[in-house]
């Protein structure tokens, strides 16, 4: 079990102990998709939803999200967020909003479950907005693209 770092040597979930790591500038980079019919998309870009303005919404979740990703996942260190940035894109191609969420720290552990906890709540926002006028709205591809920082350095995913 050792190979895990959530577990300690009797198999046993624990926080990691982050007091020995040096602190450094950290930075992930979340993105993810809902998926929505034509229909519904063009709702929302004309600010025509009941609830109001979706995507104003979103992004504030999605960084009320990221600032509470503590409070969510039992094991994730509260961290003090230098910055958190939320992109919402309509994307027509799909249709659909890709979410880009973007967290930095000065601290010794990384911030990879803020960023995804930001995508994820933006996209449940949005779904909680304009549910009641579809409910066949898909969220997927949820996923760390970039970080840098800490022990492991830079990872990326080359689109």
């Amino acid at each position: 079990m050792s190979e895990f770092s959530h577990f300690n040597e009797n198999g046993n979930a624990h926080m990691v102990d982050v007091s020995t790591k040096s602190e450094t500038t950290r930075l992930a980079i979340a993105s993810g998709i809902i998926r929505m019919t034509t229909k519904t998309l063009k709702l929302i870009e004309s600010g025509g939803a009941k609830k109001g303005d979706v995507l104003g919404v979103a992004r504030l979740a999605g960084i009320m999200g990221a600032k509470r990703t503590s409070d969510l996942i039992p094991l994730c260190h509260p961290l003090s967020l230098s910055n958190v940035n939320i992109d919402l894109h309509i994307r027509q191609d799909i249709p659909g909003i890709e979410i880009r969420a973007s967290v930095k720290t000065f601290g010794q552990t990384g911030v990879e479950m803020e960023a995804l906890t930001a995508v994820s709540i933006a996209a449940l926002t949005i779904y909680d907005m304009i549910k009641a006028v579809e409910k066949t709205m898909t969220i997927d591809q949820i996923k760390l693209t970039f970080k840098d920082g800490g022990k492991t350095g830079k990872f990326e995913i080359k689109s």
